[in-house]
């Protein structure tokens, strides 16, 4: 009887680790293609023959009770019975693709889908409801995602005998190399659909188009896209759905111009108005509110409604309203308002008055172009 540990040289309680490594490394010396010399060659086939036996746990534990699994093969060389997922596995420390798979499901997990929606501004801030129609994949009404035509079913594939996959034998330096592929019959399902399904041609779906109402959620802003989970579509065979995701774009609005989660919006006042001050009212999102104009309201000032902004995404706090001051200089004067002006200015000594430039603030202009571009 052969002593395989002792041919590994590995103690009798040694681990599958430990037996992966002693092999690991007596084949990268003795394999053909490293050491041609025919007594490597014969050592090599001995310790693959040991290998196969120790590594597989149920081989081992017979030849630890005293069977040897080559003794009534007279001592067979390497390649009976010795498949590439082991030489893959003493390798590489894994097994060759599609080895030790069973027959796969016939469902499949649908695609996620992507819809476009528009809202506008209203939406946006305070939130709402929104209906979606769209077309997509649904489980098929007549087979009810089996693929069969009603009253028949699947049978097992003749080829394959329901495991799915097919093995094959080749010669190569190594010996015989076992190679699993799936089955090209039955796909590598393990069954055959005898009679499929004439609306779905055994696909389990068919396209149809759904309507749906969703809930918009107060904050979103053009690009933020709605995560809807099992709304996508339906997978083969009645599979799993996938997700739907709904990508936001507001309108723009005629008064309004978002910035963050402020809103900006221009008043553009006589010019008695903002020396004198004045009550005007403004239609906002959340209806009419007063806007305070302060006497000596310069151009450039801004005027801010707090709390009537845009809802942040995730809370209840609000962002605020500014209100941007444009004052309107008369172009215009007929000879009666032209003196009243001139009295006014000789009122207050401003007949002759001194010029004071300054450098342009850029700071509050750039802050103005970009509120009003909606950067």
């Amino acid at each position: 009887m052969n002593d395989y540990y002792a041919t590994l040289g590995v103690d009798r309680d040694a681990s599958q680790e430990e037996i992966k490594r002693a092999y690991r490394k007596l084949a990268r010396k003795l394999h053909p293609d490293v050491n041609p010399d025919a007594e490597a060659s014969d050592e090599f086939k001995r310790i693959s023959q040991a290998y196969e036996v120790l590594s597989d746990p149920q081989k081992r534990r017979a030849f630890d009770m005293g069977a040897d699994p080559y003794a009534q093969a007279g001592a067979a060389g390497y390649g009976q019975g010795f498949s590439f997922s082991d030489i893959m596995d003493a390798f590489f420390g894994g097994t060759a693709a599609g080895a030790g798979r069973g027959p796969r499901s016939r469902q499949e997990r649908g695609q996620d889908a992507l819809l476009p929606l528009e809202i506008d501004l209203s939406t946006a801030v305070f939130g709402g409801n929104a209906d979606l129609v769209f077309d997509t994949a649904v489980v098929c009404p007549t087979c009810h995602g089996g693929g069969s035509r009603p009253g028949t079913g699947t049978r097992t594939c003749d080829v394959c005998q329901g495991a799915g996959q097919v093995q094959q034998i080749q010669k190569s330096f190594l010996g015989q190399v076992m190679t699993t592929r799936p089955c090209s019959a039955c796909r590598g399902y393990g069954e055959v659909i005898t009679d499929p399904c004439f609306e779905c041609s055994g696909e389990g779906r068919v396209r149809d188009r759904r309507s749906m109402t969703i809930k918009v959620p107060a904050g979103v802003d053009s690009g933020t896209r709605i995560q809807l989970s099992g709304e996508g579509e339906v997978g083969r065979a009645g599979g799993p759905a996938g997700d739907l995701y709904v990508e936001v774009r507001v309108r723009k609005h005629a008064m309004f111009q978002r910035q963050g989660d402020d809103l900006h919006c221009s008043l553009e006042l006589p010019m008695t108005a903002a020396a004198l001050g004045t009550t005007l009212p403004l239609e906002t999102l959340d209806g009419t509110r007063d806007v305070d104009i302060k006497p000596g309201t310069q151009p450039g000032d801004v005027i801010t409604l707090k709390g009537l902004g845009v809802t942040h995404l995730r809370s209840s706090v609000r962002g605020d309203l500014h209100v941007h001051a444009n004052v309107r200089t008369p172009t215009k004067l007929d000879a009666p308002q032209q003196e009243l002006l001139h009295q006014l200015a000789k009122e207050r000594g401003e007949e002759r008055p001194e010029a004071k430039f300054q450098p342009v603030n850029h700071g509050l202009l750039g802050r103005l172009r970009d509120a009003f571009a909606g950067k």
